[in-house]
């Protein structure tokens, strides 16, 4: 343990990596990532230019999803302008709008840049709700001008959003950045560990002395549980103190499930060591790992619409679980008679990737 510290703190470049990258990543996610696509730089072909066409498009603008910088005289112009990548969205209104209207025939079309799936998402949805409500406005005036009146709506639809209600991009990432961070620190810190020894040939010095291979596991493992830990402490609050980001459930239960996430990601980085030969290797294989975690975890997409067989590659990755303690502690403030489920599979996750860790380490050693 002592020899394994005073590495980590000669190392002043790597500790201050360390200890700054989950802090850069924090502040990315928080003032230069935005998941929600809206204010679409979007060109608009108004062929009418009547007043139903006018009111259509400042429906679409007062929306907040659509703003008009471009008024072009085609649909070519309109594809070529989102070609170009001026422009993510394209209108298009007909000729003779207004009479389309009235005749209730009139149809707009809405041009998508597909390459970019938030802004298709967004655009969409978007366009859909706001013809609907402009639809249903039209159909209001038209029976008021017949002389009836329209005193309901057959259905209304009100909506509530639980837990984030503002529905800040913070607070659903901040849990799962703490989590990815985490499962990346842990399994880095101990990844290169046994590597580096037989790299640096000191790995026979080691074994020249008393000590045991056991000791020598947890002499590797515990000065990377108290910088992985500092690591937490500092990224939890600077989301809930300087971010904002509600803290609603036990900090003492996430502290206690924390401990067994970092230990279960240690011990998988403590496996990668023995199973690479080399650091690249243990580079790729980490590398791998990550962005793995990133696409099937949890992390930005929901695991529910995946095939059966990309779930289960995810559920091999300890931060599938903890993602959905943290956002369950964090951002739900429920307790351990909900999360029993994913509790469980992680200290199961850890016992077996710790017993896993230590049978290949000691072949190694032998």
């Amino acid at each position: 343990m002592k020899k394994e510290t005073i590495q980590r703190l000669r190392d002043v470049r790597t500790l201050a990596l360390i200890l700054s990258i989950p802090l850069i990543e924090l502040f990315l996610f928080a003032y230069a990532v935005d998941l929600t696509a809206d204010h679409l730089p979007t060109a608009l072909a108004d062929l009418s230019l009547d007043n139903q066409s006018l009111a259509f498009v400042d429906a679409l603008e007062a929306s907040g999803y659509f703003d008009v910088q471009y008024h072009l005289p085609s649909e070519a112009a309109l594809i070529q302008a989102i070609d170009e990548g001026e422009v993510r969205a394209g209108i298009l209104i007909p000729p003779d709008f207004g009479a389309q209207v009235e005749a209730g025939t009139a149809q707009a079309l809405l041009i998508l840049d597909g390459s970019d799936s938030f802004s298709v998402q967004a655009g969409y949805s978007a366009a859909t709700a706001v013809a609907q409500t402009f639809s249903l406005n039209l159909l209001i005036e038209k029976v008021e001008r017949m002389g009836a009146t329209l005193e309901t709506v057959p259905i209304r639809t009100t909506s509530r959003v639980l837990y984030n209600p503002e529905q800040d991009d913070l607070t659903f990432v901040m849990p799962a950045l703490v989590a990815m961070l985490l499962q990346l620190l842990a399994v880095n810190a101990t990844a290169q560990t046994i590597v580096r020894e037989y790299e640096l040939g000191t790995m026979e010095q080691i074994l020249a002395t008393p000590v045991h291979p056991l000791e020598l596991l947890l002499g590797k493992l515990i000065p990377n549980v108290a910088l992985v830990i500092l690591d937490q402490v500092i990224i939890t609050a600077l989301g809930i103190l300087w971010f904002g980001v509600p803290f609603r459930g036990s900090l003492w239960l996430f502290a206690w499930l924390s401990l067994i996430f970092i230990l279960a990601c240690l011990a998988l980085g403590l496996l990668i060591s023995s199973v690479a030969k080399t650091q690249k290797e243990t580079q790729e294989l980490t590398a791998l790992l990550t962005m793995l975690s990133l696409l099937l975890t949890g992390f930005i997409y929901p695991t529910a619409p995946m095939p059966p067989v990309v779930r289960a590659v995810g559920e091999l990755i300890p931060l599938t679980y903890f993602i959905r303690i943290a956002r369950g502690i964090i951002t739900k403030g429920i307790g351990l008679q909900l999360l029993w489920k994913d509790v469980t599979a992680l200290i199961l996750y850890a016992t077996a990737m710790t017993v896993l860790a230590a049978v290949t380490f000691r072949r190694r050693l032998d």
